[in-house]
């Protein structure tokens, strides 16, 4: 048998569910992993092993007696460091957060706690989600582990490193401005920014009210939507939480990609910001294949990459501002200097320009709305740019900005990352990303899972 870390999380939940393998025997193999490769990655920022194991042996009695709960009984999933554990702090990888201790499970936790989850390890973030690769903070940062001179993307840096490296099958990471597609596109895995509003943010530290999402990080398509299955769901402590039905969003992944018109938004990374011909090269690729596959492939065209960008920063440092504003103010030196630089200039946009930002959001969300009016799908770059060296703080501060993810938290829209190719000269992961209309999630599930059926890319892991 494939040695358990190794296996997606859906081949793992079928051989317990078969009784080949116990959630005692899963977790033990990840932290085995753990043990041998954190010490050179930093994803971890704590482990919660005694705890975890509790919960895998206590699953393995109830799988026994009865069977499973369902595909995530006994699988662990790992958490950045800004989502709530009970019992465990939440540090935000800050001095300022060092000692929090969470009191309860976030409602996401709690949800899939519910569907018989364990959570063996608090990951790495970027110091509160908007920090960057930092070295004057309490932990270090996180390392790409297909070639740990590199970094992993952010801010959920732990939780991409992570998986990629197979110390844990799963992961959830949060997505302001790109936060779980840029790990995933960086590390070669697949990360869903749900619809805004599908998934409750309860429990998880605040960076921007009106953009925040939290979503998952796994090696496969099917994982992402098994995930989602047992994430989404209406909380009315969140209030920015949709009552929605509850889905099946593994339902479509085998009907592949025949009949789907898919928008190919190429100015994106041709004009608005050109990307590296490699990655170029791999977009195109991408969309050749989807049509070998039987979508068919039209050129859209929305606002400018740069009016997205624009809107995100004007709506996101204000509310990020608001609250760190009284830290800010007394105590600016605890933050790393990156963080400080990042928060800063939200305590200076006016009022006048955060209302102005909103009422452009309204009108960049219709532009895509109406996209869809005359496609199923978008087809779009993720990063511009493979990951760069993680000590070459000008190349980080340059490449950071240059992405195309940050246009579908100003509208909300679903947005996955998948990889689609390998950068030749340090061989790390290029991912691209395909987004849906409002609550399309299935949608995006079935278009990913065909291309990944199709690609090269699943089977493909770093060797580390």
């Amino acid at each position: 048998m494939t040695a358990p870390h190794l296996l997606p999380l859906a081949e793992a939940a079928a051989l317990i569910a078969a009784r080949r393998l116990s959630p005692v025997e899963l977790l033990q193999d990840c932290l085995s992993r753990i043990a041998v490769l954190d010490p050179r990655l930093n994803a971890v920022i704590r482990l919660a092993a005694e705890e975890a194991m509790a919960d895998a042996r206590a699953a393995e009695t109830e799988i026994s007696a009865g069977g499973p709960r369902g595909p995530l009984h006994g699988i662990p999933v790992g958490l950045k460091d800004i989502i709530d554990l009970a019992g465990h702090p939440t540090t935000c990888h800050s001095k300022l957060q060092i000692d929090r201790m969470a009191t309860a499970d976030a409602a996401v936790v709690a949800r899939l706690r519910e569907a018989g989850a364990v959570f063996p390890a608090k990951l790495a973030t970027h110091e509160f989600a908007i920090g960057g690769p930092a070295f004057d903070l309490p932990f270090p940062p996180a390392r790409n582990p297909w070639n740990t001179a590199h970094h992993p993307g952010g801010s959920s840096s732990g939780s991409g490193s992570a998986v990629a490296a197979g110390m844990l099958p799963a992961a959830l990471g949060t997505d302001t401005g790109g936060s779980v597609r840029h790990p995933a596109s960086h590390c070669g895995l697949v990360g869903l920014k749900p619809t805004y509003g599908l998934v409750s943010r309860r429990g998880v530290f605040p960076l921007s009210f009106t953009l925040d999402h939290v979503g998952p990080m796994t090696r496969t398509v099917r994982d992402n939507a098994l995930l989602l299955n047992a994430m989404a769901g209406h909380d009315p402590g969140d209030p920015g939480s949709a009552a929605r039905p509850a889905e099946d969003y593994t339902r479509d992944l085998h009907r592949g990609a025949r009949g789907l018109r898919i928008g190919y938004v190429r100015h994106f990374h041709e004009r608005d910001m050109p990307a590296t011909p490699e990655v170029a090269a791999a977009l195109d690729a991408a969309a050749a294949l989807l049509a070998v596959e039987g979508a068919t492939l039209l050129d859209v065209t929305l606002p400018p990459l740069g009016e997205f960008a624009a809107v995100n920063r004007a709506i996101m440092l204000p509310e990020a501002a608001s609250v760190h504003e009284a830290w800010l103010r007394e105590r600016p030196g605890d933050y790393a200097a990156v963080t400080r630089r990042r928060l800063l200039p939200g305590m200076f946009i006016t009022g006048a320009d955060y209302v102005q930002a909103q009422r452009r959001r309204r009108q960049l969300v219709a532009a895509v709305e109406a996209a869809f009016a005359e496609v199923d799908l978008l087809l779009c770059a993720s990063s511009m740019d493979p990951a760069s060296l993680i000590d070459d703080e000008p190349e980080v501060e340059r490449t950071y900005p240059r992405q195309a993810r940050t246009p579908f938290n100003v509208t909300g829209h679903p947005a996955i990352s998948v990889m689609c190719g390998l950068s030749r000269a340090a061989g790390l992961p290029l991912g691209m990303q395909l987004v849906g209309p409002s609550f399309s999630e299935a949608l995006i599930f079935r278009a990913a899972a065909a291309y990944e059926r199709a690609a090269p890319w699943r089977e493909m892991m770093p060797q580390i």
